[in-house]
Parts: structure tokens; sequence; C-alpha cells
């Protein structure tokens, strides 16, 4: 399951490239948010004009399908920093020191590994869609006001390329980590228990005070 966690930093170039790229993950976490937003407000106005004026919003469906790439794509690579993916840590919880980061080396290889091949096959998927002699670009659009396909296709290896560069910092941190022995590894999420979860919380509403 997912906990939470935390992730240390330095003055390290590891340390300041995960800062960097963290930057950049927020943007696209932040699209995301404002594509569950503009969602919420695309359903308000289409059953309010299907009530009010029997009149729903034309091509509802068409742009709930734009707007799913943004929500379930962009934000990935953020999760994947705060370690916020769904997994199963009944083992994980029960190892520590070299043998818990040569685990979570292992573990984000095959992540990197997956999305590599995810970022090949989805800009081919893209490529099958996207053409600059076709008008708007695309060989292919939605069914019911004719929007192009091709830049909800885009998102994915889009997204997919930034969780690489993620698991690419990360699996070098797990590595200096493996060598070094230390129990603090940088720019890698680090579990927390409740009473750490608890104090990072309170220290965080402190500092808005």
């Amino acid at each position: 399951m997912a906990g939470s966690s935390a992730v240390l930093t330095d003055d390290s170039l590891l340390s300041r490239m995960d800062q960097g790229l963290l930057r950049l993950e927020r943007f696209f976490a932040l699209i995301a948010g404002f594509a569950v937003f503009g969602l919420m407000v695309l359903a308000v106005v289409s059953v309010t004009g299907r009530n009010l004026f029997n009149e729903p919003l034309p091509g509802y469906v068409d742009w709930i399908q734009q707007l799913m790439p943004l929500i379930a794509f962009k934000g990935i690579s953020y999760v994947q920093r705060d370690g916020g993916h769904i997994r199963m840590d009944i083992l994980v919880a029960q190892l520590r020191g070299r043998p818990l980061w040569i685990f979570e080396f292992v573990t984000t290889a095959m992540v990197l590994g997956l999305m590599v091949l995810l970022v090949w096959g989805s800009w081919a998927h893209f490529d099958r869609s996207f053409d600059f002699s076709k008008p708007m670009w695309s060989r292919d659009s939605t069914i019911d006001i004719g929007l192009p396909i091709w830049p909800a296709k885009l998102l994915a290896p889009v997204a997919f390329s930034v969780l690489c560069l993620r698991t690419v910092i990360q699996l070098v941190g797990y590595g200096r980590a493996i060598l070094s022995g230390t129990d603090s590894p940088i720019a890698v999420p680090l579990i927390q228990s409740a009473a750490e979860q608890a104090a990072a919380e309170a220290e965080h509403i402190e500092g808005r005070d």
C-alpha cells in the first residue's frame, strides 16, 4: 500500500537535479488539477444545459476523452517522487539498510524498463495519429465534434518520459545508498512512520501560521 514519505535534499548535484525535476513535476501536477476542475465545470454546464434548456454541452464526451489523459498521466512522476504509488509494503517494511536499498533499486529499475517500453509504444501510437498534411494535423478525430486526438495521445509519451527521468535519479540515489550503507539517502522517498508523519504535518502547519 502507499505510505507517507519524505525526500531528503542537500547541496549535491543529484539533489539539485531532483529539485529541478520536481519543479516540472509540480507544474504537470497543477495542470492535472486544472483538468479535474475543468471536467467538473463541463459536467455542470452539460447537466445544467440539459435540465434547463434541453440542450446539453455539444461534444461533452469528446472533451472528456481529451481531458482524461491529463488527469491520468500528468501527475504520475510527481507521485513517484514522493513514493505515493500503491504497492505492497508487507515485505519492504521489514527491510533496513542495504537490503532495503537493493530491493528498491531492483524494483525501480523494473519500473524504468517498463516506462521505456511505454514511451516507445505510446510515441508510436501518437505518430500514427499525427500528420502535417491532414486537417488539424490529425489522421483521426473524436466522433461527435471532430476534435483531433493527437494532442491527447502526445501526453502519454511526454509524461512517461518525465517519469523515466525521475526513476533514473532515484536509481542513482539508491545506488549511492547501497555503496555507502547510509540510512538517509538523498533524492529518494523515505517511508515515514505514523509518528514521523504527524510531526511533519504539525511542523508544516506551524510554518504556515
